[in-house]
């Protein structure tokens, strides 16, 4: 796995699939790495040429001191595009990955063809949760919220049904370097990309999850209704609605990716 320089940070990058073939980017949410789309992998890389990259502060990447923000997340990704010669790609982001999407599909509309923004935000009116949230993690750790967080990522249902995969979501988001999460969180508390919405002129697949409470179908129709001729699609799930239904997650993704 390569590593690229994006303004001194240093991100851990997996290219895999199909050579030759249409490019899909593959964006993370907060406090998870690359592994989260496992569940997509396979039938992804017979379609396209698939990359997926830790974020800065995540995973393999390295942890330059914060404040961070969407415009450094979606310079991070241009830089990856850059340093690997390719000059346009599908994004499929989801959580704070569709924030980033939303970013680049305003600002850098020629580097994208179709963007899927899954289980996410464009605005937070309240930041007093991810405030609660930042001072939870310095005074305890990310194990001081991993449990809400594990709750509100995967229904009680599917955490009880798949107790290994929930572990295993935990055990990734725990292991998330303390600066890097806290980082992240700061640049959430202050998201408004609202204004963005109607300069992406992609065509776009808005994806919510039924059950989540963390961006709710409220949001996600938000989202839609900004962005010139976005469609959506519901999924019976929670947050990560990749993990949580990823048969139903991945036909939605191919077949917006793969429609003419």
């Amino acid at each position: 796995m390569p590593m690229i320089d994006a303004d001194g940070c240093l991100l851990n990058v997996s290219v895999e699939g199909r050579d030759g073939g249409p490019t899909l980017m593959l964006s993370n949410s907060l406090g998870s790495t690359m592994q989260m789309w496992e569940p997509q992998m396979k039938a992804l890389t017979q379609l396209f040429r698939v990359i997926r990259y830790d974020r800065r502060g995540h995973g393999k990447s390295s942890v330059p001191p914060g404040p961070y923000s969407m415009e450094r997340f979606g310079r991070d990704v241009l830089a990856i595009l850059d340093d690997l010669n390719i000059e346009k790609t599908h994004w499929c982001g989801l959580s704070m990955g569709g924030m980033v999407g939303q970013w680049l599909g305003a600002n850098a509309p020629e580097r994208f063809g179709k963007l899927v923004l899954a289980n996410t935000s464009c605005y937070y009116p309240d930041p007093t949760r991810w405030h609660q949230r930042i001072a939870a993690v310095k005074a305890g750790g990310i194990a001081a919220v991993a449990d809400a967080v594990i709750g509100g990522w995967l229904t009680a249902d599917f955490r009880e049904r798949e107790p290994q995969i929930t572990a295993n979501m935990k055990a990734m988001m725990v292991a998330t370097p303390v600066e890097g999460y806290l980082a992240c969180c700061e640049a959430l508390s202050t998201l408004d990309q609202r204004a963005l919405l109607p300069k992406i002129k992609s065509p776009t697949l808005v994806i919510a999850g039924r059950q989540d409470m963390s961006t709710t179908i409220a949001d996600a129709e938000l989202i839609r209704s900004n962005i010139p001729g976005a469609g959506m699609t519901i999924i019976d799930a929670a947050h990560i609605s990749n993990v949580e239904q990823p048969h139903a997650f991945t036909d939605a993704v191919v077949g917006f990716l793969t429609q003419r």
